[in-house]
């Protein structure tokens, strides 16, 4: 028998079982229910058809190989790479998982869960906001900032002085000389 080149109908009865396989048995009981109850005579008819069954599986795995390869052939022609195929498959996936309950629902959580999540930051940043000015008007913000206003004065102060050359180096600043030697340290 020639398996990968024999046509077979899939529309037929037997569901394209070669000729020789519609003759057995389907889910027939084995003689006796206990092992090594059998007759010699059965064992032998046991393994006839065994071989037969094993023989027919092997005529089928080169059936379906040779499909196989004629689908390939068929999608090759086509243009349908292994590529195209996934990415058709993932698509189709996708609009599954889209159209799905589970999905709807998971989306519809989020949704909420969004605007809700976006609602509760729009009051902290007015709650925040709020505070802020709360602590501007507040009588030690008044006197935090005032005293960091006559501390920018004088130190703006100083730097008029100093390009203007009124400014003496003191004992803490380093002088023109040290700050050279310092830059052409060895480390």
């Amino acid at each position: 028998m020639d398996a990968p080149n024999q046509d077979i109908n899939l529309n037929s009865p037997n569901k394209g079982l070669p000729g020789n396989m519609t003759d057995v048995p389907v889910n027939t009981p084995a003689s006796g229910d206990g092992i090594g109850v059998l007759s010699e005579a059965e064992t032998e008819e046991l393994r006839s058809e065994l071989a037969k069954v094993e023989d027919e599986i092997a005529t089928l795995r080169q059936v379906l190989v040779a499909k196989e390869k004629h689908a390939s052939d068929i999608k090759r022609k086509l243009g349908l790479t292994p590529f195209t195929e996934l990415k058709q498959n993932l698509s189709k996936s996708w609009q599954d998982v889209q159209a799905s309950n589970a999905y709807k629902k998971t989306q519809a959580t989020l949704s909420t869960a969004g605007s809700k999540t976006s609602s509760a930051i729009s009051s902290v940043g007015s709650a925040l906001s709020k505070t802020l000015g709360e602590i501007k008007e507040s009588p030690t913000f008044k006197s935090f900032e005032e005293s960091v206003g006559n501390l920018k004065a004088k130190v703006i102060g100083n730097e008029n002085n100093s390009k203007d050359g009124y400014h003496t180096p003191t004992a803490s600043s380093p002088t023109t000389e040290e700050k050279l030697s310092q830059d052409n340290a060895p480390f």
